[in-house]
């Protein structure tokens, strides 16, 4: 059984208008003797004590709020349900249910219920746009026919449901950026490793197992190999949060879309990823914890714009070998450079630039590749484009 917070007996004020009315209309009538400003008087003050009837005793009711899933992408429409119950072995009087949903509030109300009666309803949850929706938690509420007094029964229940950006599948070939960049060899020596370097002279603390024994065998001395380090992707995904980087919110949502689809497939390829706001860095453990988080974010005035990040991840993430930075058509193309000359060099910048209803399009800024996307759709063409260029 859920617990119970009884809430506050309430006059309305209208409750207090007929109060204070009825104590004029008395002592007036009394002090001025008009028998009709006493029948008032009196008529109001019964008024009165009849509603104040209603706040007697303790609301009964169980009321169960239930919602089929807890996450779901923004556009999609979810039903919730409202079932009450009369556990006792008494009648229990009329109340309304309410539900506040969001911003909103849904009211059912429900008649007098007879022992161990059950009545439900049903009610639907527009999940318009991405972000996370309160529902509940559930208030029973008993007032007088009038509406002089009120008494709220909070059920201590709230569901929050995660409206999820939408994304798309992005084909992991898609991913060229990254695929091409996957075991290239580079200029640090390792001990351990593919690409084989040259042999040296064993030194102590080396590991024995690199011994080159038929090189030792013929200089007499104890010879390792060496190997260049190849390169693992490390993918960083920036996203700005500044209100001045996008034109409007539908650049925002689209440029969170875009962020979410580039996490998911880097998580699914089991590729190193950060994904770094302007609040601090996402949780991408999972594609579901990722989009948890992503419902979370929104513009920010002051937030760190793309320059800030770029320097940010610049400074803190070791091994990045390409980032995305990702924002709105009102990001100036010199920010965009900055953020990517803030990058040490071999790391691989492409800029998103997100515009709803743009021609797609790929271009070329110094050592900058900039994508741009009008839809969410345009994303895996734009990123196909970049690779063959």
């Amino acid at each position: 059984m859920l617990s119970r917070l009884q809430g506050p007996r309430a006059v309305t004020p209208l409750g207090w208008t007929v109060a204070a009315a009825a104590v004029a209309a008395l002592a007036a009538g009394y002090g001025l003797g008009w028998a009709e400003l006493v029948v008032v008087g009196w008529a109001a003050t019964v008024l009165t004590l009849v509603a104040l009837a209603h706040l007697l005793g303790r609301s009964a009711h169980d009321v169960r709020l239930s919602v089929p899933v807890s996450r779901v992408v923004a556009g999609e429409r979810v039903p919730g349900q409202v079932d009450v119950r009369n556990p006792t072995g008494r009648r229990l009087a009329a109340v309304t249910v309410q539900v506040p949903v969001g911003a909103g509030l849904v009211e059912f109300p429900i008649r007098s219920l007879a022992a161990g009666a059950e009545v439900g309803d049903v009610f639907v949850v527009p999940a318009v746009r991405r972000g996370i929706i309160p529902i509940g938690p559930v208030h029973t509420v008993r007032a007088d026919p009038v509406g002089l007094v009120r008494h709220e029964t909070v059920l201590a229940q709230r569901i929050d449901l995660f409206v999820h950006p939408r994304t798309i599948a992005i084909p992991s070939m898609s991913q060229g950026f990254v695929r091409d960049l996957e075991g290239a060899p580079t200029r640090d020596l390792t001990a351990s490793d593919v690409a084989f370097h040259a042999l040296r002279e064993y030194q102590p603390g080396d590991d024995r197992r690199s011994i080159h024994w038929k090189s030792t065998a013929k200089t007499g001395r104890f010879m390792v190999r060496q190997y260049e380090q190849t390169r693992r992707s490390h993918l960083l995904v920036a996203l700005s949060l500044a209100p001045a980087d996008f034109a409007d919110d539908d650049e925002f949502e689209l440029a969170v879309s875009v962020a979410g689809s580039l996490g998911i497939r880097a998580i699914r390829d089991a590729r190193t990823l950060s994904i770094l706001v302007s609040s601090g860095s996402l949780t991408v453990i999972t594609p579901t914890r990722l989009l948890d988080d992503l419902s979370r974010i929104d513009l920010a005035a002051g937030a760190a714009d793309l320059h800030a990040l770029a320097r940010q991840a610049a400074s803190s993430m070791n091994g990045l070998s390409v980032a995305f930075l990702v924002c709105g058509s009102a990001t100036p193309l010199a920010v965009l450079r900055a953020a990517a000359a803030a990058f040490p060099v071999g790391v691989e910048a492409v800029a998103v630039l997100c515009e709803p209803g743009a021609q797609p399009g790929f271009r070329r800024a110094g050592g900058l590749s900039v994508l741009t996307i009008g839809y969410l759709d345009d994303l895996q063409h734009s990123l196909a484009r970049g690779v063959a260029a």
